[in-house]
């Protein structure tokens, strides 16, 4: 019994994908486990390498730091990123980047999440040829778009606001597969319980499917996150020379500007803190969301 018990737990365990200690018992498996682990530790030295580069260099001056190959600096000055920060008035940017992420944020989940559940579950008539311009539509390139679309935003009256911002994100085909295929994962019995108590579609994907796709959801919300802090064109289309300008548009006109090499790393550093520092927060969160939607799916 108890050997059969043990064979059952190793078929589990293999089943799953894991290696438990009994494994490593094995030479083989023990010399493959070490390879892919150092594998891991020099990516991730290549991944942390740069970004500790950039944070070192800007406590240099711009002599050291043109003049001197060494990576540490000879004196730890917080003086040279503090004044760097008044000069660029950073708080104010971060302000706008981060109402700018949180709009797309909403825009991406509702918009986006409420036309792949459309496509999946209600296939109204029509359906196939919509989802068919969906996928079209991302042979695309976004760049030769953007000049019809800032006709268009500039007709409306949108400029100088965030709502093309936000919309843009909204309106993103990568995002509807991906709530489409994931919904296509649900369980119709679920959505015609639903529809048999009288709920709506829009009630059905705000209770039922929305409170279910907690997985995709998070990672919808990574890439809008990412979209959305890091897009540069049209931020800088709509939002130049307004109090909105988000922290990629300050930055590229702080590069423009009398500003030299060491200036513009530690702004580059104050740009690039923010989504670090999330990850760094919600990393067990992501972790969670992403080992959970695998073993689902």
């Amino acid at each position: 019994m108890k050997n059969k018990a043990a064979k059952k737990q190793i078929n589990v365990a293999h089943n799953n994908g894991l290696i438990h200690d009994f494994d490593l018992k094995q030479s083989s498996v023990k010399v493959l486990y070490n390879f892919v682990l150092m594998i891991g530790i020099l990516a991730a030295i290549a991944g942390i390498a740069p970004l500790i580069w950039l944070l070192l260099s800007g406590f240099k001056d711009l002599r050291e730091f043109v003049r001197e190959t060494t990576i540490l600096p000879k004196s730890f000055n917080p003086e040279s990123y503090t004044s760097t920060w008044m000069q660029l008035n950073f708080i104010r940017y971060y302000r706008n980047s981060l109402i700018s992420v949180l709009g797309s944020i909403v825009c991406a989940v509702f918009f986006n999440g409420l036309l792949g559940y459309t496509l999946s579950k209600v296939r109204p008539a029509g359906s196939n040829i919509i989802y068919a311009l969906v996928l079209w539509s991302m042979l695309i390139p976004a760049t030769t778009s953007i000049v019809p679309l800032f006709i268009n935003i500039s007709k409306l009256g949108l400029t100088q606001s965030f709502i093309p911002i936000w919309l843009s994100i909204g309106a993103n085909a990568f995002f509807v597969i991906l709530f489409k295929n994931f919904f296509d994962e649900l369980p119709q019995s679920l959505i015609e319980a639903a529809k048999i108590d009288g709920a709506k579609d829009l009630t059905i994907f705000m209770r039922i499917a929305v409170p279910l796709s907690k997985p995709i959801i998070m990672v919808i919300i990574i890439y809008a996150i990412n979209a959305a802090w890091s897009d540069f064109l049209l931020p800088f289309l709509t939002l130049r020379g307004t109090d909105l300008e988000t922290v990629m548009v300050r930055l590229f006109q702080f590069r423009l500007s009398r500003a030299n090499d060491v200036e513009i790393v530690r702004a580059v550093v104050f740009a690039i803190i923010p989504p670090i520092v999330l990850f760094l927060i919600f990393q067990k969160q992501i972790a969670g969301m992403a080992l959970h939607s695998g073993i689902k799916g």
